[in-house]
């Protein structure tokens, strides 16, 4: 299954390289059933494998288009965001203080930044959805080098998209980049979830 993955996700990047759109469709919605199958197979915690299908429900609805899609997308992902705050609480790690301190200034910054360019229906979700998204990124510290890697990379997979959102200048092929380091973050996260935190 974690071949299987790799395949799809390869293919779902080649064609956001190319610009093959149909094959951008057909490959993202399948890519998370597929590592959630994994965990499956694994033995992995349920609310992992919750995490990751919420996450193909983010992926579907974003294909969308739409504010309305854009929103229910978002909340798909806060979901599974809860999904993984309640794996990092089992854990038993500790956030360092300073860290800690470092992604609320990030997340702070950040908004304060593109506050002005969001559309003005999006200012009050976008916010808020990134401070869930801070939170796990931070309580990732708690499982381990390789989760907190993902929640890095999925905060700045997101930030990649709210910059586009804010209609700020884009390095070519932005769809590629986001999905890039969100393929990479999911996967960090699954895997190091399944390292350090106990099934159950």
């Amino acid at each position: 299954m974690l071949g299987v993955f790799a395949l799809l996700a390869a293919v779902h990047l080649g064609a956001l390289a190319v610009a093959a759109e149909t094959a951008e469709h057909l490959t993202k919605p399948a890519l998370m059933p597929v590592l959630a199958g994994y965990v499956l197979l694994r033995g992995g915690p349920r609310p992992l494998v919750a995490a990751l299908l919420f996450g193909c429900g983010g992926d579907t609805l974003l294909q969308i288009g739409g504010d309305a899609a854009f929103l229910a997308g978002m909340a798909s992902f806060a979901a599974g965001h809860v999904c993984y705050l309640l794996l990092f609480r089992r854990a038993g790690g500790r956030v360092p203080p300073l860290l800690a301190a470092g992604y609320g200034v990030a997340w702070l910054g950040t908004v304060a930044l593109l506050w002005p360019d969001l559309p003005a229906g999006l200012r009050l979700p976008v916010a808020g959805y990134s401070l869930l998204l801070t939170a796990m990124a931070a309580a990732a510290l708690r499982a381990g080098p390789l989760a907190a890697a993902g929640g890095a990379l999925f905060l700045l997979s997101d930030t990649l998209i709210a910059t586009g959102i804010a209609d700020w200048p884009q390095a070519p092929a932005p769809d590629f980049w986001v999905m890039l380091t969100y393929l990479a973050a999911q996967y960090a996260l699954t895997a190091g979830i399944l390292r350090t935190v106990r099934a159950g």
